[in-house]
């Protein structure tokens, strides 16, 4: 069994517990135990490095010293965590006199910061093993169009490491192997707005309208995310952007676990099927239904 330290992060303990619930479901079933890290805080999100970089490396660094205590990788849904927790792993390893900093203020938490574990996002841990994935798929997807949203964050880190991030496809593949189709999504590595919804909002649901016409232009039926974020930005704002732009969106925006637990066929309540704005589509509610039906 493969194990790894857990970071759900702020969003999983709310907005975006049925990304938390379907994460846990689905990785019991592929053999991955999520041990979630005790006392862990928040990765300062998005504004907090840009507000004070050394606090905020701190409050990383924390977490990754709690998860070294483990002995394990640390794992990460959310993308914005993920992308934190990364750069400030990497940034710390190289810059030892930051790292001598930060260890002096750890000490307070008999924790130090040594740089020897990997950073790794959810989805990223269970693409690595399609066959895997495919193996576990007792009710396929079949005849679902997916557009899978990878956004601008989860592959950022990786750029640096000279991976090409402009072409991926191991989202798509994760879905095909679901029994799902994944149809080709151009604005699949865009930004989804983020925070911006905060600051600007108009510009921010101009990003949101552009990525939900390019998905269904691109014929899907429902959109899969890796983000609570972006799950929040291109669902709950689908009434302002109708309203600002005059579109009659009505896309359903699920996690692309609460989709690998159906077809795995775990029970939708498992996985927070049921909790979302927008109903899912009729090729979805007959997975639900299989799905229920399989989990007694």
């Amino acid at each position: 069994m493969k194990k790894f330290a857990y970071y759900p992060g702020c969003s999983l303990e709310k907005m975006a517990q049925s990304y938390h619930l379907s994460a846990v479901e689905t990785a019991r079933v592929l053999g991955i135990e999520l041990e979630e890290i005790d006392d862990w805080n928040c990765c300062g999100a998005t504004a907090y490095f840009h507000v004070d970089e050394l606090l905020a490396h701190t409050l990383c660094a924390r977490n990754l010293a709690m998860a070294e205590s483990t002995g394990l990788d640390l794992v990460a849904p959310c993308s914005g965590c993920y992308k934190n927790m990364h750069a400030c792993n990497k940034h710390l390893q190289h810059d030892h006199e930051l790292a001598e900093h930060i260890n002096f203020a750890l000490e307070e938490d008999n924790l130090h910061f040594k740089g020897n574990i990997k950073v790794h996002h959810l989805i990223q841990v269970f693409a690595q093993d399609i066959p895997a994935v495919k193996a576990k798929v007792t009710n396929p997807l079949k005849g679902l169009k997916v557009a899978p949203y990878y956004g601008c964050q989860i592959l950022r880190p990786r750029k640096y490491e000279g991976e090409n991030v402009e072409e991926v496809s191991y989202f798509e593949d994760l879905m095909n192997a679901l029994g799902a189709t994944a149809v080709d999504f151009r604005l699949k590595l865009r930004c989804c707005g983020a925070a911006l919804i905060i600051t600007n909002r108009q510009a921010a649901l101009s990003m949101v309208r552009n990525l939900l016409q390019n998905a269904l232009d691109s014929g899907a039926e429902v959109i899969a995310t890796a983000c609570p974020l972006c799950q929040v930005n291109l669902e709950c704002y689908q009434d302002q952007v109708n309203s600002e732009f005059g579109t009659k969106f009505n896309a359903p925006i699920f996690y692309f676990t609460q989709l690998m637990g159906l077809a795995m066929g775990i029970a939708p309540k498992r996985l927070g099927v049921g909790t979302e704005f927008v109903a899912p589509p009729p090729a979805m509610v007959a997975a639900c239904g299989k799905a229920r039906t399989a989990a007694g």
